[in-house]
């Protein structure tokens, strides 16, 4: 795993996303101008709603009362870095799913494996009829297909749906779609130079065989943000950026072994278990008074 490159990328993925996120906000009338949110009119008509002299589908107007809603209370700038790293964390998850092949459909949502536009683009209309991405409107499909020039809100839908069938199996990551986060998921998603395309080219296909790579790149995407305020008087939505770090798989295995892993030994001295693990380190050599009082606490933590 190269991890120079990890360090480069994420954090310009950080700004990336945001700005992205930010500029998806702006489209729908939200915006932060001087330390103040200002909220352009929405006005219904039929089945849409007028925001700033565009036409949206009439949906957004409970996702965008839900957004103010959050920007109220947790502030513009707060609300637009936790739906960037939202939306990160999940293209991150699916670029790991789909090199390793892990999605059920067996098409990528991110890349082609040919080059060119993402598999699950050209693969929509089939999904939509067998039910690989339930929830994907087949006539919707098709006439966004005929169209001809609507693949970027055919990817979307697309993009929108394989999160929520994942919602299934990883709600914890892919919570189902359907509030604020969907609104702002990030625009011109095609483009050579969109978020998607900067993570699937930053970041060679041999870099993803190990899951770590998730943990690293969190680690590096908030480090800039840990860089502006350790040192400093934290406020509660900065805790995470000053105190988490990625634990590698080498340092959860040594603490293992050597916390709990020590206590089965003990316990068990006839085990050849400890043979099995590479980060197991033999205890010193005890006098038997001190031995002695070892096995006492060792039995009573057991038994506990």
């Amino acid at each position: 795993m190269n991890k120079a490159k990890l360090k480069a990328y994420a954090p310009q993925a950080r700004k990336d996303f945001i700005a992205a996120v930010t500029a998806r906000a702006n489209r729908i009338g939200l915006a932060e101008k001087n330390g103040s949110v200002e909220i352009a009119p929405a006005e219904k008509s039929g089945d849409f709603v007028i925001i700033a002299g565009q036409s949206w589908p009439a949906k957004i107007s409970q996702q965008r009362a839900n957004l103010i809603t959050r920007i109220d209370k947790e502030g513009f700038t707060q609300t637009m870095e936790a739906v960037a790293y939202t939306w990160f964390n999940r293209f991150a998850a699916l670029r790991y799913m789909e090199i390793h092949d892990y999605l059920s459909h067996g098409y990528r949502a991110l890349s082609s494996r040919e080059g060119g536009l993402p598999e699950i683009l050209n693969a929509a209309p089939e999904l939509a009829q067998n039910g690989g991405l339930p929830g994907l409107n087949a006539q919707r499909v098709i006439d966004l297909k005929l169209a001809g020039d609507k693949d970027g809100e055919l990817y979307r839908l697309t993009l929108i749906a394989q999160c929520n069938a994942l919602a299934k199996v990883m709600p914890f990551l892919f919570e189902r779609i359907d509030n604020e986060t969907e609104l702002l998921l990030p625009d011109n998603l095609l483009l050579t130079d969109s978020v998607i395309a900067k993570l699937v080219e930053a970041i060679p296909e041999e870099d993803w065989s190990q899951v770590e790579i998730v943990g690293w790149l969190y680690q590096f995407y908030i480090s800039e943000k840990k860089d502006q305020v350790i040192g400093k008087v934290v406020k509660p939505e900065d805790i995470p950026a000053a105190t988490q770090l990625f634990t590698p798989n080498w340092i959860v295995k040594y603490l293992v072994q050597n916390s709990v892993g020590r206590l089965w030994t003990m316990a068990n001295p006839a085990s050849d278990l400890k043979n099995q693990w590479e980060y197991y380190i033999e205890p010193a050599e005890q006098t038997p008074e001190v031995q002695a009082q070892l096995d006492l606490l060792i039995n009573k933590r057991i038994s506990e």
